[in-house]
Parts: structure tokens; sequence; C-alpha cells
């Protein structure tokens, strides 16, 4: 699909109203299943429901992520960046204790100079290799005092909910596994497939590809940012309404090769 602008200019304002509700929701549920998940008796439940259970807490953990990142670009309330920061902060925390402050700061790098060396999250010695690169990742976020933050933290945390007389298999399978499948997702959905370096080369500033899924898909891989050059081009446009982005772009598309 060509990177070019859509005829008509996609409205980029977002509603407080919306903004905070939708954040509220991925937040809800995550508190909500967490509690829950962590009191049954996994060994009354179905394989099935357990998996099906992990990749749900997993999918919600990466929407606390993406939650934080709407607050980086301000997005949950613009009206009240004090209140759209302390979101954020939350939600980082929540993900996995990371500095939001910190995130903003490496991710405002990697709008303003994607897929490159000033990139944090571009690793270009292994840009096809994914096993690499997503190690190189999770170091970038890890590194300095902040692994020994997550490694406290998590350690502090584990010991809280062991007196709590927690089953240490339901804190492996609903909060520690689904930590690690989010990493992933977001590495693969958000970085990896759209910043790998196509053979034709870059085409444009942005560095970046977005996917052919589906609006389900889309949603279901990692909340619509696998549409990644849509993002670029409109950073303040909220993670829900990027199939919007695609559409118009599609539309134009149609249009020019018509």
């Amino acid at each position: 699909m060509p990177n070019k602008l859509p005829q008509e200019p996609i409205n980029t304002q977002t509603s407080s109203q919306i903004g905070v509700l939708v954040a509220g929701i991925l937040i809800f549920l995550w508190f909500s299943s967490l509690i829950r998940l962590l009191s049954i008796n996994i060994s009354q439940a179905p394989p099935l429901w357990i998996v099906a259970a992990v990749l749900l807490r997993s999918f919600l953990h990466t929407g606390l992520f993406i939650t934080t990142h709407e607050a980086i670009h301000g997005i949950i309330l613009p009206q009240n960046r004090q209140v759209n920061d302390l979101i954020g902060s939350t939600t980082s925390l929540l993900y996995a204790l990371l500095p939001y402050k910190i995130l903003a700061k490496n991710h405002r790098l990697h709008h303003h100079y994607p897929a490159s060396e000033q990139d944090p999250d571009f690793y270009g010695s292994g840009q096809n290799n994914f096993l690499l690169w997503y190690v190189n990742f999770m170091k970038e976020y890890l590194k300095g005092r902040q692994a020994w933050v997550l490694l406290i933290g998590m350690g502090v945390i584990f010991c809280i909910l062991l007196t709590w007389q927690i089953p240490l298999s339901n804190i492996f399978l609903f909060w520690v596994i689904p930590i690690l499948i989010s990493s992933m997702q977001l590495f693969t959905f958000g970085i990896f497939l759209p910043h790998r370096q196509p053979k034709e080369g870059y085409q444009d500033r942005h560095r970046t590809k977005s996917s052919n899924y589906s609006t389900f898909w889309s949603f279901i891989a990692c909340y619509h940012f696998d549409y990644h050059w849509e993002h670029h081009q409109y950073p303040n446009l909220p993670w829900y309404n990027l199939p919007l982005a695609r559409q118009k772009h599609a539309q134009v598309s149609k249009i020019e090769s018509a």
C-alpha cells in the first residue's frame, strides 16, 4: 500500500471520555481477571480452559502497556496531562515495574529516529533475526538499575502473594507467564514485523510498514499496532481508531490505482 496521505484529513482529536473509559476498562479487566484467576483451583480446571485463561491474561497485560503508550502520546486525557501521565505511570508499574519517564523518553526517540541507530528499540546488527533482536530489545528495557528493580520488586510481590496463600502455580500461570508472552507480542507486532528492513529498502521517513490483517485479527494481534505506518503517521490517533486510518489509506490506494 502506498505510504501517502489520504485526500481527507483524519481527525486526531481524542474524546477525553472515551480515552479514560477505554483505559479504565482495560485496567479493570486486568485487575479483576488477576484476582479471580489467582484464587482458582487449577487442578479442577480443564487444560484448554487454563490455556485460554493464560492467553487472556497475556492479552490484557499487553493492554496495560498499550495504555502506557497512549499516555506517552498524551491521548488518554489530552486536556489534563498530569492525570494522563498518572494513568501511564500506574500502568507501566503494573506492567513490569517500568519507569514511565524513561519509557516516554525512549519512545519519543523511536518516533524521531525510527529504525536507526538512535532508535532504542532498533537492532541494526541483527534486524532480520527475531531472537537476537528480541534479546537486545529486552536488554534495553532492563539496563542499568531497572533489572534490579524488576528482580527485587517481583521478589517482594512473590512473597506477598505467597503469604496470602496464593498457589505458586497460579502466580506463574496468570502473572509471570503473561508478562513474558506480552513482551513477545509487543515486540513481534510493534517492533520486529513493522520495522524490519524490506528487500526493497525503507520507502519513507517512518521506516515502517503495516500488516494486512483484518480489523478483528489486528486487534487480537496487538491492539491494532500492526497498523504501524498509520501509527507513525498519526501518533496522536488512539489505538482503537487506527483501523479508520487504515481504511482511508486503502480507499486512496484503490482510487490512485484505478
